[in-house]
């Protein structure tokens, strides 16, 4: 079941719960995207499968979604922490153990969310992500990581390994053959939700 959830402040989201939810993963996605975001939907689609909610938001509104604000991290992970908050306190998601799924940006502020909440967040999974760009947050996160990333994405495969040596926590890195940094080509979408899937499973329970 698919609700509406406002995430301060006033931020569009939409909160999917399977029947048996075992755990919940909130979406952090990328600069110039939004919740409707095709690539994330599917990879949403794949937890639910495997009894995870899901929560998909606008990290901005649409006046804010401009120039450097789509690049503003700080800002960015405030809107994580709120939607964390949301979902902690929400009927049907309070008290289910909880992971982020980022992208791109995105994933820079999950980690950071991460490092600020580690008491409630407990796995974290970027796509094509940045997370260079959460800095020296990076060594407070102790949450378990999986960077994945295009094998053809030679600027951002080098820049999450380098960004991994400073995480706190555990961390693998998942490479995708073949992937780009969109992972448009046939079957490397699959092959990231699959990941997340098995990832979250190992970590949310």
């Amino acid at each position: 079941m698919t609700v509406p959830l406002t995430v301060d402040p006033g931020l569009e989201g939409d909160l999917t719960v399977p029947a048996d939810a075992i755990g919940v993963v909130v979406f952090a996605h990328g600069s110039g995207s939004s919740r409707h975001s095709a690539r994330n939907i599917a990879v949403a689609r794949e937890l639910q499968d495997n009894r995870f909610a899901t929560l998909l938001f606008d990290l901005l509104s649409e006046d804010e979604d401009v120039g450097d604000r789509r690049f503003d991290i700080d800002l960015l992970t405030d809107r994580v922490r709120a939607a964390i908050a949301e979902v902690s306190r929400h009927e049907q998601t309070a008290g289910l153990p909880l992971g982020l799924f980022g992208a791109s940006t995105g994933a820079a502020a999950a980690l950071r969310a991460a490092a600020a909440e580690p008491q409630r967040v407990r796995a974290v999974v970027s796509r094509g992500g940045r997370p260079d760009l959460a800095g020296e947050e990076l060594r407070r996160v102790p949450s378990p990581t999986l960077l994945i990333v295009g094998a053809r994405d030679a600027e951002v495969l080098r820049l999450n390994q380098q960004a991994a040596t400073e995480l706190g926590g555990p961390y693998e890195i998942e490479i995708v053959p073949k992937a780009t940094h969109l992972f448009e080509e046939p079957g490397t979408l699959e092959t990231v939700a699959q990941l997340a899937a098995a990832w979250f499973s190992d970590h949310l329970r």
